[in-house]
Formats: structure tokens, sequence, C-alpha cells
């Protein structure tokens, strides 16, 4: 089913249900019209609904800024999206709804923390690209990798100054995140495990030159990841995130929450592990009251015994089977020089989708 046609029906079964405080609403100014009108017109820093005190006089002292928080958060949806793309809950976004996840975020779930890690690591990779394009006066290349060079190397290009990124992803996005309660714990927890890992995958990133690309002498900057190598790395996290229990401390400014593992013979949690403690729904049938919009018609893979597979995705209702014809290109040459003809062939395949 078409994601914008489910995200229509689940606004209509939305539009009763209340935005709470703190959940983060300022994530609507990557989707739809605001977004697409973010780099091109002045921003008004009031009008981006959601933002807390801080937030705003961020956006108002670094408004250059602001479109490349916008591109990161899309970015971090994005890739929620591939990333869940064969489980029950796939990362589905909700038109016109300040609550872009729905309900899902309002449970301290595995899902609740992959999306603030991925959405945080999002906005730090987005400001520290733009940067490095030149795209912002207040900030440019990193300037700290610089000196001797490596064996066969030398330092050349614009190395990516990724702490800046990861700077204005902590000012920004944990701006919200100062309540002395359980669930800012772990959302700041989240933020930071989805910013670290941008700055542990930092690498080289080279140039050959020398005559007929001999690479005689190679120029090299430090440069970020691929945001999708980050998204499987933090897949892997989601897999493995680390359930906690809730504990309550007084002190002097009253009661506050922390945050301890449940299990004491698991390895204890470190900054760049993923953390939650409540249960998630299972995502088999639409609920409006967790945000689940069921698996009914979802397309499942006949052949896998994995969470994308049939007897999984379908929740165990069984599942229906069509084919369909799809036009391809076929039997391509190439011609020298230089273009490629192909011919059109059609091909038959068989489409399983969950009763």
């Amino acid at each position: 089913m078409d994601l914008y046609l489910i995200g229509y029906m689940m606004c209509v079964w939305l539009s009763s249900w209340r935005v709470l405080g703190g959940y983060p609403i300022w994530w609507s100014l990557a989707l739809g019209q605001q977004y697409s009108s973010l780099g091109s017109q002045p921003i008004l820093c009031g009008s981006i609904p959601g933002l807390v005190p801080k937030q705003l006089r961020f956006c108002r002292n670094y408004i250059e800024i602001m479109p490349s928080v916008a591109e990161g958060v899309k970015l971090g949806i994005q890739e929620c999206q591939h990333q869940f793309r064969g489980r029950r809950w796939n990362c589905t976004t909700i038109k016109d709804n300040l609550a872009i996840f729905g309900p899902v975020l309002d449970k301290a779930t595995r899902e609740s923390a992959f999306v603030h890690a991925i959405a945080s690591a999002g906005v730090a990779f987005a400001v520290t690209r733009s940067c490095a394009e030149g795209t912002s006066t207040m900030c440019g290349c990193d300037s700290h990798h610089k000196g001797p060079p490596g064996e066969g190397w030398k330092w050349g290009g614009c190395s990516e100054d990724a702490e800046f990124g990861v700077l204005v992803s902590r000012e920004f996005a944990d701006a919200r995140e100062n309540r002395p309660d359980a669930r800012s714990a772990m959302n700041r927890h989240n933020n930071e495990a989805g910013r670290t890992t941008i700055l542990d995958h930092m690498h080289l990133r080279c140039k050959c030159h020398g005559l007929s690309g001999s690479c005689e002498v190679k120029t090299c900057w430090w440069a970020q990841p691929d945001f999708r190598m980050l998204g499987d790395y933090l897949k892997d996290k989601y897999d493995s995130a680390s359930e906690m229990v809730v504990e309550k401390h007084r002190e002097s400014r009253g009661w506050v929450e922390t945050l301890r593992a449940k299990y004491a013979f698991f390895k204890h949690p470190t900054e760049r592990d993923m953390v939650y403690y409540e249960g998630s729904p299972n995502f088999c049938e639409p609920n409006q009251e967790t945000g689940s919009f069921g698996t009914r018609d979802r397309a499942c893979n006949l052949s896998s015994h994995g969470i994308e597979g049939c007897d999984l995705l379908c929740c165990g209702r069984g599942h229906n089977t069509r084919t369909e014809k799809r036009k391809e290109k076929c039997h391509c040459i190439f011609h020298w020089c230089c273009y490629v003809s192909c011919q059109e062939c059609v091909r038959v395949y068989d489409v399983h989708t969950c009763k």
C-alpha cells in the first residue's frame, strides 16, 4: 500500500491525538512544504513548531545552519525507512502531522532509541558536509588535520570538521532533553550514541595525482563515512540495544530519574550503545494507541526465514500471491564510442503480500 495513502488514512485516525510536550515535533521541519522552502526563503524561527527557548535562540543566532539541520533530520528519516523496510514497523511517517511518527515514539522502546540516534547523527552529518562544501560562512574545513604527511601522501583537499557538526547536533537536538526524568536521560544517551558513530568512523579519503593516473602522489583529507554505513552500524546497535530499569534518586533539585542496566550479567552499555526501558508492541495489527499500521498488504519475502519473511512479517496470518509483469531493460550492448543500447523485456514476478 502506498505510504502516502497510509499516511492520509492514519492522519484521519490521529487527528484527535495530543502532541506530547516531550515529542521532538521540530523534526517535522524536515518534511513537506516547510522543508522544501527552507533553503530558498527567509527562515522565521518562531514559525518552526516545537522549538524550546534554547533551540529558538540557536536558530536565530545560527540561522545559516538551519537548512542543514532540516536536511540532517530528513536524511535520518530516509535512512530509518531503509533500515526498517523489511520489519513490521518500517519507520513510516504521517503526512500533515507534527508528530511525524505518530505515538510510536511516545514509548521508550528500541524504535525510539534508533530514531533519536539516527536523527542526531543525520544533523551532525549534514552540518559537517555543508560546512565542507562552503555553504555557510560560519564554518568550514577542519584545520587540525595538517602537518607531517604519511608515506606516499600529503594533506590536501578539505578535511571535514565533524567535531563542529557534532557540537551543533548536541546543542540543538539535546536542548529539550534537560528534564530530570528517565526519558530525557534515554534520549540524551541515544542522541550521543548516534553522533559518536560519526567520530568513530572518520577516515582518510585520498585522490591520486600523476601521469595517466599513476598515483605518484596522493592528497588526502579527513572525511565522514557514507551515511548508509552509519545506518548499518546503528541498526546493529538497535539489534543489541540494552534494556534498562528506571531508578529514582532524591537530589537538591528534587527527584531525579536515572537508568540502570536491567541485567547485571550482561555487558554494561557504553556511550556507543543504544538503551531503552519499555517493550515494543508487535506492530502486527493497526492500533491508533501505539501508532502501529499493521502489516496487512505489506510485501514479504517467501524464501526468507528472517523478520522480512512471510511467516514473521505476516504474524502467522498467511499471505497472498499474485503475478506481476514488469518491463525491464535487457540484452544491453556497449557501442564504441560511447553509448549503450538495450532491448525491452517483459518479465513475470511473483509478489507475496500479507493477509
